[in-house]
C-alpha cells in the first residue's frame, strides 16, 4: 500500500518554511513539490503488481498493467509544475489525447489505460482521476473462421515443409504444430494455456484435459477423436521426456510468440486472407459450438470465462445462423 501521505503533497501550514502559510498564495506556488518527487510511482507499481499476482492476476494482465502505468509515468516525466492535484489530473487528461492524437491507439485501449490507472492510483489511496470518466469500449464482434478454412488451415501442414532449427526433423515439426493448431481449435484453449500444457493434464481415453487457467481457475476441456489420434502419434514419436508437450531444442516449453508466428506462417501457406492468430481458433471453436446448437453456458466453461457477459458475446456473431432461421420461419 502508499506508504506517503498526502500531507506530503504540500508543505504543513505549520511549516515555518511554507510562504503560502504567510502570504495567502495559491496552490501553483513554486514551493510546493513536484508530483513526482513526493510519490514513487515505480515504487508503488511494484507494491500494487505484487498485489495483484497476490490475487492471482494472469502474467499476461500483469505484464500489460506494467507497461502501462510504466508508459504513464514516463509522459508525467515529460511534465512540467506537477505541484497540485488539478495539475496531475491536467497531465492525465494530456496523456490520453496523446495516445488518441499522435498514437492513433483504438478506443479500447484509451479505455483499458483509463481503468488501469484510477485503479492504481485509488489503491495508493490516491483520488485524483476520481473525476475522470470512464470511457467506453467499442463493442467490436470477435473474428473468426469458418469451418472450410480451419480444415484448410491444419491440412496446410501435410504439404508445408518449414526450415526450423529447434526441431531435428521437419516430420516431427510438422506433425506437432498440427497438434497445436487442432487442439487450439478443438479445445478453444488460450495460447498461454496451450504453450504451457503437461503431458500429466491429459487424459487420452477420457479426452480430456485439466487447464490452469485466469486466476488460477482449474476447468476441464474436451478434444476430438481426430486431435485424439494426432495427440498419441506424436507422442509415440516424442524423443524426449520433458514434462511439456510442446517443447523447443533446449527441451523448453514453446513461447506463444513462437506459436502465433507459426500460425500466421501457415495461414499465408494456406491461402487464408483473413488475420489469423490463436485467439481467433479460440474465437472460432466458441462460434461454432454456439452454431451447432451447444448451450451457451457449456461454451462459458469450455472457454473458462467467469462472467456469462464475456461468451455472450458470441450469440452476436453467427448472422448466417440467424439468417438462416429466420428464412426457415418463413414469415408471412
Amino acid at each position: 500500500m502508499n506508504h506517503y501521505s498526502k500531507v506530503n503533497w504540500k508543505l504543513s501550514p505549520e511549516d515555518p518554511n511554507n510562504i503560502e502559510r504567510l502570504e495567502g498564495r495559491t496552490s501553483n506556488y513554486p514551493n510546493e513539490k513536484n508530483f513526482l518527487e513526493v510519490y514513487d510511482l515505480l515504487e508503488m507499481m511494484e507494491d500494487y503488481l505484487f498485489e495483484l499476482e497476490i490475487r492471482n492476476y494472469s502474467h499476461n494482465t500483469i505484464k500489460t498493467y506494467r507497461s502501462i502505468i510504466r508508459n504513464f509515468y514516463n509522459f508525467l516525466n515529460d511534465e512540467k509544475e506537477l505541484n497540485n492535484e488539478k495539475k496531475v489530473l491536467r497531465g492525465f487528461k494530456r496523456y490520453i489525447r496523446y495516445l488518441k492524437r499522435e498514437k492513433k491507439v483504438s478506443q479500447n485501449y484509451i479505455y483499458l489505460v483509463t481503468v488501469v490507472v484510477k485503479k492504481f492510483f485509488e489503491f495508493e489511496g490516491l483520488h485524483i482521476l476520481e473525476e475522470v470518466k470512464t470511457p467506453k469500449r467499442t463493442k467490436s464482434l470477435p473474428k473468426s473462421l469458418n469451418e472450410d478454412e480451419v480444415k484448410t488451415l491444419i491440412n496446410a501442414l501435410d504439404s508445408y515443409n518449414p526450415v526450423d532449427s529447434d526441431s531435428p526433423s521437419s516430420e516431427s515439426l510438422k506433425l506437432r504444430n498440427k497438434l497445436i493448431l487442432a487442439l487450439l481449435y478443438s479445445s478453444g484453449l488460450r495460447v498461454s494455456e496451450l504453450v504451457t500444457l503437461e503431458l500429466n493434464h491429459v487424459d487420452i481415453d477420457e479426452r480430456t484435459i485439466r487447464i490452469r487457467g485466469k486466476g488460477e481457475k482449474d476447468r476441464i476441456v474436451l478434444f476430438d477423436d481426430a486431435t485424439r489420434e494426432i495427440l498419441e502419434e506424436y507422442i509415440q514419436k516424442r524423443s524426449c521426456d520433458s514434462e511439456y508437450i510442446f517443447i523447443n531444442r533446449q527441451g523448453k516449453h514453446l513461447t506463444t510468440r513462437y506459436v502465433q508466428m507459426m500460425i500466421k506462417d501457415y495461414a499465408r501457406v494456406a491461402g487464408i486472407k483473413k488475420k489469423v492468430t490463436p485467439h481467433i481458433l479460440r474465437h472460432s471453436f466458441a462460434t461454432h459450438l454456439l452454431k451447432n446448437g451447444v448451450d451457451i453456458r457449456a461454451i462459458q466453461q469450455l472457454l473458462g470465462h467467469s462472467n456469462l457477459s464475456t461468451t455472450q458475446i458470441y450469440t452476436s456473431v453467427d448472422m448466417e445462423t440467424l439468417k438462416n432461421v429466420y428464412d426457415r420461419a418463413k414469415l408471412v
